[in-house]
């Protein structure tokens, strides 16, 4: 991206973003509510627009212009919401294949092969997940929902994995569960963007740490030059103290 400002409704929420991430670096975005993390997220998947400006400038994967539903067989979005209506009542290995399609359960003009279903089963149980596969997802905790919702990006065996706020909801738990299983995923050599208020959730794999507020781009570089007191003090607007444990950084 090069100067890019994207707009929600009458309000512009991203100001002259430029960005440059390769494929398969693991990457965090940092900031408080409301920064426009998310609309950066919405950005790359195409679900939101750049206003066009002569400067602008917005290639993903070496194209300026994509169909939507080709993009999505090349990145695997998790976002805060469930991706339909359906989702609930679907039972976790229908959510996980229905993934190829990007559609939110399994529809009757969907055909799917054995070859999908074996990708689905792996993608589950990349997530130890397996024991979900018959459980309506509507049933299932917020923990076991997220390795589901995982897995279903993961199916088709993305480039890019894009997590928005991905221990929103857990509890302790939930939350460590699921950063270890994350870490398989990055060691496996699939990228994580991950969009984040929370500090614990930058894993230890991820290097690169791009710090936003009031919808700009305010800091971009090393983990270890960023996270520190002083940045996460102006970032935030709050006294910060940090500790860190076994690569995870911790504050209060």
């Amino acid at each position: 991206m090069e100067h890019v400002h994207v707009a929600r409704g009458e309000a512009i929420v991203l100001h002259d973003v430029s960005l440059r991430i390769k494929t398969g670096e693991h990457v965090a975005i940092l900031g408080p509510n409301g920064c426009g993390k998310s609309t950066l997220i919405k950005t790359i998947t195409c679900e939101c627009y750049p206003i066009f400006t002569p400067e602008m400038r917005c290639s993903l994967l070496g194209r300026e212009r994509w169909d939507v539903s080709q993009l999505r067989r090349h990145l695997g979005v998790v976002s805060a919401d469930m991706p339909g209506e359906r989702t609930p009542v679907s039972k976790g290995r229908d959510v996980v294949v229905a993934g190829f399609f990007s559609a939110s359960t399994i529809w009757p003009n969907l055909h799917i092969s054995e070859e999908m279903w074996q990708r689905a089963h792996e993608a589950m149980v990349l997530m130890e997940a397996t024991h979900l596969a018959d459980k309506l997802v509507g049933e299932m905790s917020a923990g076991e929902q997220r390795r589901i919702m995982i897995a279903r990006a993961l199916v088709h065996q993305p480039e890019m994995l894009l997590l928005d706020e991905p221990s929103n909801a857990l509890d302790i738990a939930a939350q460590r569960e699921l950063r270890e299983t994350l870490r398989i995923v990055a060691r496996q050599g699939t990228g994580i963007m991950m969009v984040t208020h929370h500090l614990a959730d930058i894993l230890p794999e991820i290097d690169r740490v791009i710090m936003m507020r009031s919808g700009r781009i305010v800091a971009d570089g090393p983990k270890t030059e960023l996270i520190t007191a002083d940045r996460l003090r102006s970032l935030f607007g709050v006294e910060v103290t940090l500790t860190q444990r076994d690569g995870y950084w911790h504050s209060w």
